[in-house]
């Protein structure tokens, strides 16, 4: 039986997640990272969109994206076969990496982006791999709320929500809404 055809808009965002296959790690050390975030400054060139945020935990995955002229379809098909590629190869596996196929959720407003943006620079602290978001080096966090310059991220959506002084009131309100996200991946 063939799959649910998603249903795309150009310019919808969508909070996209997906998680290691049984719950495996898809990362085991800073290479892995460093390589899943080179594969996804390659996959904004060949497949444009913004990456409004996102967080890497070991068995999961985070990504805010914002599509222009592609579904997410193409952008997470070969952002993850080529990392499974890669993964299997390094660690002599063969299979599948992720489990099932990619989860999307729609974004659709101001109020739910920074809601999930706030869920996603929280999971690490949620789940206890540190006790400060800003800390967590696999995560877009720093990037917001220290006003430093990446070509991977796409800051400018978010932060022309919260007026002057964004990066404090960003952080604000990430670090005082940790309990309204109660779902979890």
């Amino acid at each position: 039986m063939p799959r649910t055809k998603r249903i795309w808009v150009p310019g919808d965002m969508y909070h996209i997640t997906a998680r290691g296959n049984r719950k495996n790690n898809l990362f085991r050390d800073r290479k892995d990272y460093h390589h899943y975030l080179a594969l996804l400054q390659k996959v904004i060139i060949r497949y444009p969109f913004h990456l409004h945020s996102y967080c890497l935990m070991p068995n999961h995955i985070h990504l805010i994206i914002g599509t222009i002229d592609h579904s997410p379809s193409p952008i997470m098909h070969y952002l993850h076969s080529v990392y499974a590629r890669y993964f299997n190869k390094r660690y002599d596996y063969v299979g599948h990496l992720f489990q099932d196929r990619y989860y999307s959720k729609p974004i659709r407003n101001h109020k739910q982006l920074l809601d999930t943006s706030s869920y996603v620079h929280l999971n690490p602290v949620k789940a206890n791999y540190t006790k400060l978001a800003e800390e967590y080096p696999w995560s877009s966090y720093s990037v917001y709320v220290k006003g430093s310059t990446t070509s991977l991220v796409h800051t400018q959506l978010i932060l022309s929500l919260l007026g002057e002084d964004p990066h404090q009131k960003y952080k604000l309100y990430v670090e005082t809404r940790r309990s309204i996200n109660d779902w979890q991946v």
